[in-house]
């Protein structure tokens, strides 16, 4: 086949800077071009694939469902949303579960919680605590909670009520919410994402939910790339030994089948009433089949294990490759979430590592990030640093 067949139909919106790769199927951590070419799948649809590519205990199961029935409607009561909810209850430590079909969804749904939290306490304007660098969706509520000018421009004006504070700074969290009374919720994301991999230290974890203990607000933690097992335990706030009160979810959940979630504990589990919110494909019957065979699997397997295993071999592998490069700034995240930032934005190596066989993409400009399948090896982590490090060491030695 001729690369023609790789490039993007001029009947679709352009709204991504595509690369000049048409995928055709998976295995594993694999993935082959419509050309033939095999790449080794270092982003998994960005932090999606968890169970990898033609994954031999999700598929028939898939099949299965599809065989049944894919969609019937939220009118009805769908056996496997309880059973996901009762998994994602139990697994987390809070109460109830709402199920749509995005990151995005979950957020804005988080979104609508802590508002109709604040009015239900008689707060006419509530206000959101939201962080710099964020990122939690493009609709236009998330996009004005997300932390990236690059990402607004262009779609003001954006919705009000946020209060906007820099990472790990609880000082500066108090100073720009004292005597405020509109304040209802904090809500940032574990690990960031978009932003950079710039993960919330512990310390600022624990003290940011005996803050909102103190003030009586809602802590949200934006779960949708760095739960579902990455870091090594279900959720990266667990670290930290907290629970948060709203807890998006979406990404790894459904292993590349669209299912979003926000988990919710005693303080907002009952805040949405009927007519409240909802959603057409939110909870559809392969989506839960797809959640419910994903933790299934994620547990018969010890996959968190294997991400905190698998991570840190990867991550000591990467930190002895580039020591001492210059332009090599640092390597952040945990398990098999992954950023090395470099001190110039080299977006270019996207392509390059594509060309030599590796999918990764590059985000903040300047960050390489790397979130695999949770099944990844320890030969597929020392295949990917024997492509990649050469590549970036080559790249920081061109003049700037």
């Amino acid at each position: 086949m001729s690369n023609a067949t790789q490039v993007a139909s001029p009947h679709v919106m352009n709204t991504y800077g595509r690369l000049p790769i048409a995928v055709s199927h998976g295995q594993g951590c694999r993935v082959w071009d419509v050309n033939g070419k095999v790449y080794l799948d270092a982003l998994g649809g960005i932090a999606v694939n968890t169970l990898g590519h033609n994954h031999p205990k999700l598929v028939p199961a898939l099949q299965d469902q599809i065989a049944k029935i894919i969609h019937s409607s939220n009118y009805y009561h769908i056996p496997n949303q309880e059973k996901l909810a009762a998994k994602l209850v139990s697994l987390s430590g809070l109460t109830n579960v709402f199920f749509c079909s995005t990151g995005l969804e979950a957020n804005e749904a988080a979104l609508k919680l802590a508002r109709k939290f604040g009015h239900d306490k008689g707060i006419e304007k509530p206000e959101i605590v939201v962080y710099e660098k964020a990122f939690h969706g493009r609709s236009i509520a998330t996009l004005s909670a997300t932390g990236n000018p690059k990402v607004q421009a262009g779609f003001g004006p954006l919705v009000e009520g946020f209060i906007r504070v820099p990472l790990n700074d609880m000082a500066a969290l108090k100073k720009a919410t004292d005597g405020n009374s509109n304040v209802v919720a904090v809500f940032f994301e574990a690990i960031q994402g978009e932003g950079g991999v710039n993960p919330m230290h512990m310390d600022y974890l624990k003290a940011a939910r005996a803050l909102c203990d103190e003030r009586d607000w809602l802590l949200m933690i934006d779960e949708v790339q760095c739960g579902m097992g990455r870091t090594g335990k279900w959720f990266a706030h667990q670290w930290a030994g907290i629970k948060p009160d709203v807890m998006p979810l979406a990404k790894g959940l459904g292993s590349g089948v669209p299912v979003g979630a926000v988990v919710a504990g005693p303080k907002a589990a009952n805040i949405f009433a009927p007519g409240n919110h909802g959603t057409t494909f939110g909870g559809n019957p392969l989506a839960m089949r797809a959640g419910v065979e994903t933790i299934r699997i994620m547990e018969e397997d010890g996959l968190l294990a294997n991400a905190a295993k698998v991570g840190q071999h990867l991550t000591d592998a990467l930190a002895r490759e580039m020591k001492g490069v210059q332009g090599f700034k640092e390597i952040r995240g945990q398990g098999l979430m992954i950023g090395l930032e470099l001190t110039k934005p080299c977006g270019e190596l996207v392509k390059q590592c594509a060309d030599s066989g590796l999918l990764i993409s590059v985000t903040a400009d300047s960050v390489i990030r790397m979130v695999p399948p949770l099944i990844l090896t320890t030969d597929e982590a020392d295949e990917i640093v024997a492509i990649l490090c050469p590549l970036i060491k080559a790249f920081l030695a061109k003049s700037p």
